[in-house]
């Protein structure tokens, strides 16, 4: 910012101040508008919002005039008249929380005010009043809601009253303190869908962030009945009960955490056991036939989200251990059970594989060979019992159980088809003639497939008979599931080019066939998910994926069956997206371990040509063109943790190249990378924050990221300033930041909070010259902070001597970085230029430098830290006089090019400071010479 060019809107902002004080508002607002339109100083700007906010108030435009009072208080939080104003707007509007807030900060920072004194009363009666009358409120709702004569159409309208009432502290607080917790249980044993949907809403609004009302709902509501509505049939009321159940689960395990509300939270015990309790209820409705198929899903989804451990970095995981001790029978009595088959609980589709999640978490989430032991042995003896059994029921249950387990923990899943006499049924039952049977079978030989040793026992087993059914099988269901068998014995050499278990060309008439039925809308949906799970598996071949791009009716087919949210398809979109943009990890081997192997002739594993990265590339702008996004934002819907890695993976890829990071942001990829950077592993959680910086660096934030989700990228981005992150990630956390900061003060001070200023002060003594120039970029736009300015001007600190010698390194963009951070720094804030002499014995050789600088950014930089340090001391402005600054300027100064005005315009103002000192004469040539 060039201090001494506000004239004209200091000018217009005292006009305005006349006009203001002599009672012409209108006149008055139309000055500080002209002025903000031509102001370019922050904190001049500050002052005439904070002016135009006090004409808006006199005009009663409230909205209006809390607006301007926020932007003036972005750029300085300890204004009190704005806040005033602000207070005073918000009092108007009935936001008398905010207002009160608002007033009580006024009052502390000027305690002797009488008008802030008298607003905070006015606020502190109109508060006491409106809880009066919400009290009234909910207790005129209760009646009618108690009503049994009232008309449904009143009791319904009141009870979606109490669910937006429940949204606010205070109306929660009533509700609760009413009995309300008693009202609400009789709406959920009543039998009309409306009034549960809107007792379960009002829960979720009592339990939000509050611990002690949760475990008093708890106890007093009891899991019994909120299972038992979960387990409704209806899915909309089995949906909502979930997710009550998700909030109360996250208020008891983080309420302690969070901020305390209320001086009965400091006392609360843990509540250990109020959460085992409610993990016992659910798994308890696992295999309960009174839950229905949406109801048993959801038990099992919270069971994903709230059993296993967030991060391995915590040693704790007991509670995995009491559920595999309390429940790992029940999760298998769901996993084997057969849909045709009766006296089975009900299932949805989703069913096994959600049980496959499960298994999976939990048996990762496990520490020891001893505890891996325990959980192998009770999958084992649950197998065995079922398949020892002389009922064909039984054996189903047997095989059912480990083709879930193949498709979870696969090395439990291989331990269980390893057990005698298993294997030999799964082929002999794929001939039976009962089509349940043979459907059973054959999905458990195509998940036996899964690795290269098994496939190969299959390959001489199982291919003529797989073959077989797909061309003689007349059911559909049948001859789809033996074409994703033969797809995965196809696929079963991975990536590695030299491993072809087919012959050539045999992989892409599979796939063809796959597309052919992906596209056939006349197929159920379940024959066409298992077309995509054909290609999930084919496409680990780059000759696959380069034709499954170009089939952009296939691709567009595929997208529109991920938002059926169906989970197994789902799962197998992912699965293809993860291949079609290579988003698998794969270890590069050493070259001379490769040499090695060669000469002890043992097998290389061969990368496809077409896996290249130019490939790669043009594979994924093909993907966006199809709308791959949209199938990416469904899949992150679901919550699931596989789900959620897939999309991870498959984001970072599509973000990957510069030029593709707009349509991603247009189809609505930034939403869809938020919810991955907390629903993660420790890895997962640095691929996502990646993601998003690298959208945030080269995309508009705020269009990216519209409203309030912009400050949601904030802790993500400075979590990748870390010693265990790449210098690639420090370095576009660092850019994506610098972007976050010049947006407003609110962003900057979200950014301080996150005590990010530490970390990035730290990579401004980096090593690497971008990322330390990345880093000195990011505090110059957190310099616009005052909370930022005051570390500046903290004693025994090295900050300013850095940006003074940073401001002449030969690193261009570091230069430009710190010397605008200077130029700013010392505008806002004069105190700081008698300093810089301190820093530095070569403080003005640098600055000349910079005014003699090649690039125009960097004369500019220079000529406004040159005025400002004139304007700010006499002496400083002497010394500058007396060495070859006063040239330069004056060459500066000159000239007609309109390119170089703004620097014109400082050199000039820097000789007319010289001046007005005394320092020079001036002729009409110009500068004559130094006085003495």
């Amino acid at each position: 910012a060039v201090k001494g060019e506000f004239y004209d809107s200091s000018t217009l902002r005292e006009e305005g101040n006349n006009h203001f004080k002599a009672g012409d508002v209108q006149q008055a607002l139309s000055c500080y508008t002209k002025a903000l339109k031509i102001s370019d100083c922050q904190s001049e700007s500050a002052l005439l919002y904070r002016n135009r906010a006090a004409c808006y108030l006199k005009l009663e435009d409230h909205t209006k005039a809390e607006a301007d009072a926020t932007k003036a208080l972005d750029v300085d939080q300890g204004d009190v008249k704005a806040r005033f104003r602000r207070a005073q707007a918000l009092q108007k509007l009935g936001r008398l929380d905010q207002a009160f807030t608002d007033a009580q900060k006024c009052a502390q920072l000027e305690p002797k005010n009488k008008a802030f004194q008298d607003l905070l009363r006015q606020l502190g009666a109109q508060i006491q009043q409106k809880l009066s009358s919400t009290d009234s409120r909910v207790q005129q709702m209760f009646k009618l809601l108690l009503d049994s004569s009232a008309a449904v159409s009143d009791r319904q309208k009141a009870a979606q009253n109490l669910v937006v009432l429940s949204r606010e502290d205070a109306g929660a607080e009533q509700i609760f303190r009413n009995d309300g917790v008693k009202l609400l249980q009789n709406l959920l044993d009543s039998q009309q869908e409306d009034l549960i949907l809107s007792a379960l809403r009002t829960l979720v609004g009592l339990c939000t962030g509050h611990q002690s009302r949760t475990m008093a709902i708890v106890n007093e509501v009891g899991m019994d009945r909120l299972c038992g509505v979960m387990a409704s049939a209806a899915s909309t009321v089995s949906l909502s009960a979930c997710h009550l159940i998700q909030v109360m689960f996250e208020a008891l395990t983080e309420g302690m955490k969070k901020e305390i509300r209320g001086k009965d939270e400091a006392i609360l015990p843990e509540p250990s056991r109020e959460l085992r309790s409610m993990l016992r209820h659910l798994i308890d409705m696992l295999p309960a036939s009174s839950v229905s198929g949406a109801g048993r899903d959801s038990a099992i989804n919270l069971l994903v989200k709230q059993v296993p451990r967030k991060s391995l970095k915590n040693p704790d995981n007991s509670l995995t251990l009491w559920v595999i001790d309390q429940g790992l029978k029940k999760i298998l009595e769901v996993a084997g059970t057969v849909p045709e088959v009766k006296g089975g609980p009900p299932l949805t589709d989703n069913t096994p594989m959600s049980c496959s999640v499960l298994l999976n978490k939990l048996y990762d989430d496990l520490k020891s060979d001893k505890e891996r032991e325990n959980f192998n042995k009770l999958c084992e003896e649950y197998v065995q019992y079922h398949f020892g059994r002389s009922d064909m029921e039984s054996k189903l249950r047997a095989i059912q159980t480990v083709s879930v387990l193949l498709q979870g923990p696969s090395d439990v899943g291989n331990r269980t088809l390893e057990l005698s006499g298993i294997m030999d049924a799964v082929i002999s039952l794929c001939a039976s003639e009962n089509i349940s049977h043979q459907q059973v079978a054959v999905e458990a030989l195509i998940h036996a497939a899964g690795k290269a040793k098994r496939a190969s026992f299959i390959t001489a087993n199982g291919v003529a008979l797989l073959k077989e059914l797909y061309k003689k099988s007349e059911n559909d269901r049948i001859r789809v599931r033996a074409l994703v068998g033969l797809c995965k014995l196809g696929s079963a050499g991975g990536t590695d080019f030299s491993m072809k278990q087919f012959a050539e060309g045999s992989t892409l008439k599979l796939a063809k066939q796959c597309r052919k039925w992906l596209c056939n809308e006349a197929l159920p949906p379940a024959s066409r998910r298992w077309a995509i799970e054909g290609l999930a598996y084919l496409t680990l071949d780059a000759d696959v994926k380069e034709d499954l791009v170009e089939d952009k009716k296939a691709l567009q087919a595929m997208f529109e069956l991920a938002k059926s949210e169906d989970k197994t398809v789902l799962y197998a979109v992912g699965s293809t997206l993860v291949n079609c943009t290579n988003s698998y990890d794969v270890e590069k081997p050493d070259p001379q371990m490769v040499e090695l192997a060669k000469y002890a002739k043992q097998h290389v594993p061969e990368e496809h040509p077409k896996d290249a990265q130019s490939f790669v590339g043009k594979r994924v702008v093909k993907l966006l063109e199809a709308g791959v996004v949209s199938a990416l934002v469904c899949m992150v819907k679901q919550e699931s943790p596989v789900l959620t890695e897939a999309c991870r993976e498959v984001i970072l890829a599509l973000v990957e190249r510069q030029e593709d990071r707009g349509l991603v942001v247009a189809q609505g990829g930034g939403k869809a990378l938020l919810p991955l950077v907390s629903e993660s592993t420790d890895q997962g959680k640095i691929k996502a924050a990646q993601a998003l910086a690298k959208i945030t660096i080269t995309s508009n934030p705020e269009i990216a990221f519209p409203g309030e989700r912009v400050y949601e990228v904030v802790r993500p981005l400075v979590s990748l300033l870390a010693l265990d992150c790449t210098m690639l990630q420090n370095f576009e956390a660092l850019m994506a930041l610098t972007n976050l900061a010049g947006i407003s003060e609110r962003l900057r001070l979200k950014i301080i909070k996150e005590k990010a200023v530490p970390k990035i002060e730290g990579y401004m003594f980096e090593e690497h010259d971008m990322v330390r120039a990345a880093a000195t970029e990011c505090m110059c736009n957190l310099a616009l902070s005052t909370e930022v300015q005051k570390c500046y001007l903290a004693p025994d600190s090295d900050r300013l001597k850095l940006l003074v010698l940073y401001s002449g390194e030969d690193d261009e963009r570091l230069r430009k970085a710190a010397s605008g951070t200077l130029a700013m720094l010392t505008g806002e804030m004069p105190e700081l230029c008698t300093r810089i002499p301190d820093t530095t014995s070569h403080w003005l050789e640098i600055f000349q430098a910079l005014l003699l600088g090649e690039s125009q950014d960097l004369r500019h930089r220079g000529v406004v830290i040159v005025m400002n340090l004139m304007q700010a001391d006499k002496s400083l402005a002497e010394k500058l006089m007396e060495s070859e600054a006063l040239e330069i300027l004056s060459v500066l100064a000159k000239g007609d090019d309109p390119k170089q005005a703004s620097i014109q315009k400082a050199a000039q103002r820097c000789l007319d400071l010289a001046l007005e000192y005394g320092l020079i004469q001036s002729n009409e040539g110009g500068v004559n010479g130094k006085t003495m």
